[in-house]
């Protein structure tokens, strides 16, 4: 199998003592999907961030390269 782009949507939410911790992922279809997705979910409130997230991953094989970072809004972790 061939490798093939994988998009995610990655929210945090406030976690014990105000940290930025992660909220499960979010797959999205394509990096618009993905951008929309992150978009709404600032505006209802329930994210404080997220990051929208490219991959390249060969299933078969079993790998996957670095995440590519496209876009990130409201507050996210400084490193990841």
């Amino acid at each position: 199998m061939a490798e093939r782009e994988h998009f995610v949507f990655q929210p945090y939410i406030r976690g014990k003592r105000g940290v930025v911790a992660p909220a499960p992922a979010i797959a999205c279809r394509n990096a618009g999907e993905a951008q929309r997705r992150a978009d709404k979910a600032m505006d209802g409130g329930r994210f404080i961030g997220g990051h929208v997230v490219r991959m390249m991953v060969d299933e078969a094989a079993g790998e996957y390269s670095e995440p590519e970072f496209l876009t990130s809004v409201g507050i996210v972790p400084e490193s990841v």
